[in-house]
């Protein structure tokens, strides 16, 4: 275990950087992630870190101290506390971090029984949400398209709270090619749409579309829809958060085949 004091450490410096910036992350396919609940999620994935990091004064203590050294890791650091100050992205530091190598997708299936198909998400947090309620709903591969937020942003990660480690995630997607090749629906959200969400068959294959949460889908990746229906909302809301539409479609559907 390395031990480092000094903010003036290039290997500090480089911590600072790959945590702020989504161009470093991009450039060395890496990303941070904070907190034991995520290095644990990471671990359990079978995953080894490149690094794994705490402060000095999380180390003293013997939980935290035994954690750290047994995660699968290349190399530690205890770094000073206010040293892991500057690193973390959080008000208030976890006291434990891990670099990982950014996960690349296994190759697409060829048979999808359901999947995210996302375009031009912006949200972090909704993005983290989606593909939390993804995993809850048992939908394994999620497909962003090339404008979408990084999926491996450390806000990102934080919302999805370890999703990320049980999906397939593909960015830089397609969505207009992709669409036209699935086999099964391709259904989109439409607040205006005369069909009811709750009157569609989805017991089928289904790719879901969802758009940018200001300017929903664009008119090219609307017209692959196979499918447009609305969620009935009663209320004087106009629409829903992106990330609450795709949890009621997605246990929606398993409402339905669950019935079947």
């Amino acid at each position: 275990m390395k031990s480092i004091r000094s903010r003036d450490n290039p290997q500090v410096k480089a911590l600072i950087r790959l945590a702020a910036s989504s161009r470093e992350r991009r450039r060395t396919g890496s990303t941070i992630l904070e907190g034991e609940h995520l290095v644990r999620a990471y671990q359990e994935s079978g995953g080894i870190a490149e690094v794994i990091l705490a402060s000095e004064s999380a180390l003293a203590r013997p939980e935290i101290r035994n954690f750290f050294e047994n995660v699968p890791a290349k190399s530690r650091l205890a770094l000073a506390d206010a040293l892991l100050e500057r690193v973390s992205q959080l008000v208030s530091s976890a006291g434990i971090a891990a670099v990982i190598r950014t996960p690349l997708p296994s190759p697409a299936p060829r048979s999808i029984s359901s999947c995210l198909l996302l375009e031009n998400i912006q949200d972090p947090g909704n993005l983290g949400s989606i593909l939390r309620t993804a995993v809850a709903a048992g939908v394994p591969q999620v497909f962003l398209s090339k404008s979408s937020v990084f999926a491996w942003s450390p806000k990102v990660i934080r919302a999805g709270m370890g999703a990320h480690f049980s999906l397939s995630i593909f960015e830089g997607v397609d969505v207009d090619e992709f669409g036209r090749s699935f086999g099964g629906a391709v259904v989109a959200m439409e607040p205006r749409a005369g069909a009811s969400l709750y009157d569609l068959d989805l017991k089928g294959p289904v790719a879901w579309l969802f758009g940018n949460e200001g300017a929903g889908l664009s008119e090219s990746v609307r017209q692959l829809a196979t499918h447009r229906v609305r969620i009935p909302m009663p209320g004087p809301a106009e629409s829903l958060n992106v990330a609450a539409a795709a949890a009621i479609c997605l246990f929606e559907q398993i409402r339905q085949r669950s019935a079947a």
